[in-house]
C-alpha cells in the first residue's frame, strides 16, 4: 500500500510492514524496520485463525502477522474455522517456532509475511492438514477445497 507524501509516493509501513519483492527496490532504504528475507525464530503471541498467527521477534519492536505459506484453513465464520483456530492455539500459542521463508514468495497480497511454520521439528501446517483443520495450498489453488 502506498500513499502520497509531499507529492512523492510513500509506503504505508504501519499497516503494511512487509515489502513485496517488487516494492523492495523502491522502498527498502525507507523501511523503519528490517525486511525479512530469510528464515528466523520467533514466539507465537497470537493466533488469528487456522492459517495466520502473530509473532514476536527480537529484530522488531512490534508484533506482526505471519500467514502459513503451505496451507489454507477455513475463515472464522466458515464451518470448521473456529475449530481450526482453537487447534492452532493449543498447538503453538506461546511457543518458540521456526519460520521458513521462500525468498521468491515472501509476502502475500494483503501484505502479510508468508512462511512455513515449524515447532519441535514438525511442520505445523502439514500437521494441521493431517488433523483435518486445513487443506494444502495446492488443493486451494486447484479449487478443490470444501470445508469439511
Amino acid at each position: 500500500m502506498t500513499l502520497r507524501h509531499h507529492g512523492k509516493m510513500a509506503h504505508d509501513f504501519k499497516n503494511f510492514p512487509e515489502l513485496t519483492n517488487g516494492q523492495l527496490q523502491f522502498y527498502y532504504w525507507e523501511s523503519p524496520h528490517k525486511q525479512i528475507m530469510e528464515d528466523f525464530t520467533a514466539e507465537v503471541v497470537g493466533v488469528h485463525d487456522g492459517d495466520t498467527i502473530k509473532v514476536r521477534w527480537s529484530e522488531r519492536v512490534f508484533d506482526f502477522p505471519v500467514r502459513f505459506s503451505n496451507i489454507a484453513a477455513a475463515e472464522l465464520d466458515e464451518i470448521g474455522g473456529k475449530e481450526a483456530q482453537e487447534w492452532m492455539e493449543k498447538r503453538i500459542m506461546g511457543k518458540i517456532i521456526d519460520i521458513k521463508i521462500n525468498p521468491k514468495n515472501r509476502v502475500e497480497k494483503w501484505g502479510r509475511l508468508l512462511g512455513a511454520i515449524e515447532e519441535g521439528g514438525m511442520d505445523v501446517g502439514l500437521e494441521s492438514v493431517m488433523m483435518g483443520f486445513a487443506k494444502t495450498w495446492d488443493a486451494r489453488a486447484e479449487g478443490t477445497i470444501s470445508w469439511p
